[in-house]
């Protein structure tokens, strides 16, 4: 935190406001162009080894490749516009306009790192946006999204949908495709790996002293002597004298100072053992 907060007395001057939605405008500019038969998709997508051989706009073009239809259409390339834009914001507001720049830039650059790796393999932003959806999730667990503006569920759930993803990919997928989920979980990673710490540590802690107070509750010696009036007994009061009534029924017990106002007095004046 203390290295953020240098470089954004030094740096902060230059973050671009409303960054995520400057991303959709472009992402939607260049989609009416491609539609338009003005731009060649083929062109904005991040190929290594093409960019090793003059095509080095792939390292800035591919940032505005706009989400693949999908099985809805563009509804569902709107609505994603819409999820990254809202989340987005969102977390601009929590952090601040340069600690968001810091937050997409340092997904761009793993993502771009990663790319190099497998340098004939194409490459695209899904998973810098995935880290915003996570990031958002994160600081956002109980918030409620309507999928397709209809069917509400808790982000959180679909965020946990979206680490088991992210678990069976690295498992089954391919190289490439492995580089990049390890690039945005490690951009979560640098943001949020102190705060996971900490709630790890704090739930656990939670989790001692419940166990603790269940222990030390069964430990607890139970009472020989309790008043039916009162609730007194030899523990709560271990100097006080007990007596029961043989003529209730269970032979109910009595502390000294209710035995005297029962109907039924004892004759023979003997303590109970404490």
């Amino acid at each position: 935190m203390l290295l953020l907060d240098k470089l954004e007395r030094r740096l902060g001057r230059f973050a671009i406001p409303h960054l995520s939605l400057w991303l959709v405008i472009g992402q939607v500019f260049v989609l009416l162009s491609a539609l338009l038969g003005l731009l060649d998709l083929n062109y904005f997508v991040l190929v290594p080894e093409l960019t090793r051989h003059g095509e080095w706009w792939r390292l800035i073009t591919f940032v505005f490749m706009p989400p693949p239809p999908g099985m809805f259409g563009y509804i569902f390339t709107a609505f994603a516009w819409y999820i990254f834009y809202l989340m987005g914001g969102a977390l601009e507001g929590f952090w601040g306009e340069f600690r968001f720049n810091l937050f997409l830039f340092t997904g761009y650059a793993l993502t771009v790192a990663a790319a190099f790796l497998t340098p004939l393999a194409p490459t695209s932003n899904l998973f810098i946006a995935t880290s915003v959806f996570l990031a958002f999730a994160w600081l956002n667990p109980d918030f409620e999204l309507a999928i397709f503006f209809i069917l509400p569920v808790k982000i959180k759930w679909l965020a946990l949908l979206t680490w088991i993803l992210n678990g069976y990919y690295l498992i089954r997928g391919d190289w490439p495709l492995r580089f990049q989920i390890l690039a945005s979980v490690g951009n979560f990673l640098l943001f949020f790996a102190r705060d996971i710490t900490q709630t790890m540590r704090r739930r656990q802690r939670t989790m001692t002293q419940h166990v603790r107070r269940v222990a030390t509750a069964n430990d607890e010696p139970e009472a020989r002597h309790r008043c039916v009036t009162c609730g007194k007994t030899n523990l709560t009061h271990p100097q006080m004298d007990f007596r029961y009534c043989s003529k209730c029924a269970g032979d109910q017990c009595y502390c000294a100072d209710h035995i005297f106002n029962h109907v039924h007095i004892l004759t023979d004046g003997a303590a109970a053992q404490k």
